[in-house]
């Protein structure tokens, strides 16, 4: 008895010295600082925002805790993500993987396949996770098992920015409101009305009407539509995911897209919509809300000289009988498997950093917005702007606040990461836009030979052409599904 007292003593004892991976266990020490080596994006005033907050955390609670961040950028996020790829293949003259980076979940699908990212639940309690939104953390289970690889830090979504000045005089005599502009469906009609009535002031040029309205990301139209119409393209089932491509609801999206583009009501011609917009192309459009900042002020006309316009940010449009449901887009923060003490103080810096007091600031410098439930209230980002007295950009004010009063009664949804998830986002997003590209320029061209204009667009759009594009779509995304 006595000899098994002892042994069970030595165990208890040996079991009390060594280091714990629990989260109780706090192994940083004040006269011992570890440095924490931070890759990013960050550029412009959301860098200068970042940069502030560095300093802030390594004066204040970095220096309490005994943790000193590092910040680097790596220019924009391909460029980041393939130092990433280069530092984990250890290719020759390649950094060393930091400890902290940002990343999109797509990115660091591979990264988890490798066991080179921290799973962040050994070092984030239950009760501080459940105060980050849903839907934020969702993209962090990158492969669907409840693991967390990846903080939120900021989020965008969606929202439509208007030529308020135009819209207003095109509008008004018309008795069309903002309500109207709430649904595809409803963009289609007064994009009509829109087309028609230009095409009148030039009564002696046929068919030279305007467009109205275009979107930037075709794969976030594709993902979020049809999750609005009931359905996910991709479905991920306990880690299994599947491509769900339904010719009717597919359908939907081809016709409030492809056919308004054939009538010339939606364009696509600059490399954003935001320069179709300026140039006087279109009235409004559908683009990430960190975008904001970039809205013309003016509008260049026919004869080269500028006008000034005022703006509106309005919710993106979604489908009649449709869900209200949103994108939700971003990149968070990865943590690099190493040892408990580097996982351990870069996940005590992302504490500090989401907390609406820092990650408030730091979210109004884009548009982005805040991670925590909490934060995502307007009357806590006019507190905070007026505690920390902060100049923030109108236009972006203007987003943040029409995204916010809406939060708690929008859906916001995350696409599914998978494998070959770059792959099959670029057929998205290139493959419907090719198509309109090549057969308005076909139409055109059958037009100038004599062809009527009227009759073309109804074989182009007509349901057998459809049904031939949406063979042709479904055959070149299933192969980088399957690839």
């Amino acid at each position: 008895m006595k000899n098994k007292f002892l042994s069970i003593l030595a165990l208890t004892t040996l079991l009390s010295l060594t280091p714990s991976c629990s989260k109780e266990h706090n192994p940083l020490n004040p006269e011992q600082p570890v440095t924490i080596k931070l890759w990013h994006y960050y550029d412009g005033t959301q860098q200068a925002a970042f940069d502030k907050l560095i300093d802030d955390f390594n004066d204040t609670e970095g220096k309490k805790i005994g943790v000193y961040v590092v910040a680097t950028s790596k220019g924009k996020i391909n460029e980041l993500s393939q130092a990433i790829t280069d530092a984990l293949e250890e290719k020759i003259g390649a950094d060393l993987l930091p400890d902290l980076y940002s990343t999109y979940a797509d990115t660091a699908y591979s990264f988890v396949e490798k066991d080179k990212l921290c799973d962040l639940k050994k070092y984030f309690k239950e009760a501080e996770l459940e105060k980050f939104v849903p839907a934020y953390l969702k993209d962090g289970d990158v492969l669907g098992d409840g693991k967390l690889y990846i903080l939120p830090v900021a989020k965008s979504t969606e929202v439509m920015m208007l030529n308020k000045t135009d819209f207003d005089a095109f509008a008004a005599p018309r008795n069309i409101s903002y309500d109207k502009l709430q649904t595809l469906e409803g963009i289609i009609d007064v994009a009509k009305q829109y087309y028609e009535y230009t095409d009148s002031l030039t009564p002696e040029i046929p068919n030279d009407g305007k467009a109205f309205y275009g979107r930037d990301s075709l794969s976030n139209y594709f993902n979020v539509g049809l999750k609005q119409l009931g359905e996910d393209l991709f479905a991920n089932n306990n880690g299994t995911v599947t491509l769900n491509l339904k010719k009717d609801k597919v359908k939907k999206l081809w016709d409030c897209y492809y056919t308004p583009f054939m009538k010339g009501y939606f364009t696509a011609v600059g490399k954003f919509r935001s320069d179709d917009l300026k140039m006087g192309r279109i009235l409004c459009y559908t683009g990430s809300s960190s975008s904001i900042s970039y809205f013309p002020s003016k509008v260049v006309l026919p004869d080269d000289s500028e006008k000034a316009i005022d703006y509106k940010v309005l919710p993106t449009p979604t489908f009649e009988n449709g869900n209200k449901v949103y994108i939700s887009q971003g990149a968070g923060m990865a943590v690099t498997k190493t040892d408990e003490l580097h996982e351990y103080a870069s996940c005590a810096f992302l504490k500090w950093f989401t907390k609406k007091e820092n990650n408030i600031p730091f979210a109004l410098s884009s548009t982005y917005l805040p991670v925590l439930k909490e934060s995502n209230n307007f009357e806590e980002v006019d507190k905070i702007i007026k505690d920390k007295n902060l100049d923030v950009n109108p236009k972006m004010y203007a987003g943040v606040k029409e995204i916010m009063t809406k939060f708690t009664t929008n859906e916001y949804y995350s696409a599914v990461v998978f494998k070959n998830t770059a792959e099959c986002r670029f057929v998205l997003d290139k493959y419907l836009q090719n198509s309109v590209d090549t057969d308005l320029k076909a139409m055109n061209e059958a037009i100038k030979n004599g062809e009527d204009r009227t009759s073309l667009i109804e074989k182009y759009t007509s349901d057998s052409s459809y049904d031939t594009w949406f063979d042709a779509f479904k055959k070149e995304l299933e192969s980088k599904f399957n690839k």
